[in-house]
């Protein structure tokens, strides 16, 4: 799992977000597109793309998008 694809994903769960417009460093709640539906498409895809199932716990305790991949990561070994 790399960052780039990781972050290519993430922008897979909204609409009018391109990869571009992501950093790892980026407060992801601060994307004007984050909502509970985006939250869910986040389980979702971290499932299908990683094999790993994220909790309401991690994502209230996360802050940026490298926040998420460093618990994507951690789950997955």
């Amino acid at each position: 799992m790399d960052q780039e694809t990781f972050i290519n994903n993430f922008a897979q769960i909204f609409d009018d977000v391109a990869p571009s417009d992501i950093s790892m460093d980026m407060p992801f709640r601060d994307i004007e597109e984050w909502s509970s539906m985006a939250a869910l498409g986040l389980l979702a895809m971290v499932e299908e793309e990683y094999g790993v199932r994220l909790n309401n716990q991690d994502i209230k305790t996360s802050n940026t998008i490298a926040d998420l991949y460093t618990i994507v990561e951690s789950k997955k070994s």
